[in-house]
């Protein structure tokens, strides 16, 4: 009997060690895991919010960035959540306060966001295989202006819809093209008819579809997409003005997101194939990485136009 009381004793003691070691050993885990996920200021993080312009329509959008941060909360082990914001700049200030840690923006509001916040790009989209697109003008098929001359030559008989204001391709560059033909200068002071900012890209294809604006500035990519779904005839608008090659949206992070989860980000985003999350950034083929460096363009187009101040 005694024999069996010891032996009960020593399976029981040797049993609780190895609950105690274990435990130990899921700590040391978990103190390993916080060590490997911080690099510099970053920090521990149980979920990141991915920050959306709203470039097109909100439903296709969110449909497309919610089923990218499902893939990237599968990768990255932590919950991934995606909001698309009612405006381009809003996306800017919740990066800058935190609420933000990841953003999908235009080269201009990154180029804003940088400079506020020195958020940093790493990754962009690709239209037919290349990370470019451009900014158009465009107007009813059967308009009697072809060109941006005869836009500056009938300025006040034109309606003329920018997008965002703090659009790239919707406000800034063709906003600096009229500026230097000496038309525009603000939605207050210009030689138009009108001036209206429709708050994106398919809302100013649309306005000029139904013609109840005569010449609009929209994304190159976004308008041919409109067009290859259908959400647009093309056969009702023409493209009159085309701008230079303009580097494409970058994916943008704040300085907490550890490199290792920003590797683990690119990668996850360069192999997706999924349509919906392609659709919902302009008809993208796929994704590439991208750096401050590829928007240097942007900044001195935006130092120009007074958007931001060069620094000393």
């Amino acid at each position: 009997m005694f024999q069996r009381r010891q032996s009960f004793l020593v399976l029981t003691c040797l049993l609780i060690s190895c609950l105690l070691m274990a435990a130990c050993s899921q700590t040391e885990k978990r103190d390993e895991s916080k060590q490997a996920n911080q690099t510099g200021n970053s920090e521990v993080r149980d979920e990141m919010l991915i920050g959306v312009i709203p470039a097109q329509g909100s439903n296709q959008m969110q449909l497309g960035a919610d089923k990218l941060a499902s893939l990237l909360t599968e990768k990255l082990g932590y919950n991934v959540r995606a909001e698309v914001y009612p405006d381009y700049n809003g996306v800017v200030e919740a990066m800058g306060a935190g609420k933000v840690q990841m953003s999908y923006l235009g080269p201009l509001t990154y180029v804003e966001a940088h400079e506020r916040y020195d958020v940093k790009a790493i990754v962009t989209q690709l239209i037919a295989g290349k990370p470019f697109y451009y900014s158009y003008l465009i107007a009813p098929a059967d308009s009697a202006y072809n060109s941006l001359d005869d836009v500056v030559k009938h300025a006040k008989n034109i309606r003329f819809a920018f997008g965002d204001i703090s659009s790239t391709s919707g406000s800034l560059i063709p906003g600096i093209a009229l500026k230097k033909a000496g038309v525009f200068k603000t939605q207050q002071e210009h030689a138009f008819k009108s001036v209206t900012y429709t708050g994106d890209h398919t809302a100013t294809a649309l306005a000029i579809q139904n013609k109840m604006q005569d010449v609009g500035a929209i994304d190159s990519a976004y308008f041919n997409n409109l067009v290859k779904q259908g959400k647009i005839d093309g056969v009702k608008i023409k493209t009159i003005w085309q701008s230079e090659e303009l580097f494409q949206y970058p994916w943008a992070v704040v300085n907490s997101i550890p490199d290792s989860d920003i590797e683990i980000i690119r990668e996850t985003m360069l192999a997706i194939t999924d349509a919906d999350i392609l659709n919902a950034f302009g008809g993208a083929s796929g994704f590439t990485n991208a750096s401050n460096e590829d928007y240097a363009s942007i900044r001195q187009a935006a130092i120009a136009d007074g958007r931001i101040k060069p620094r000393e």
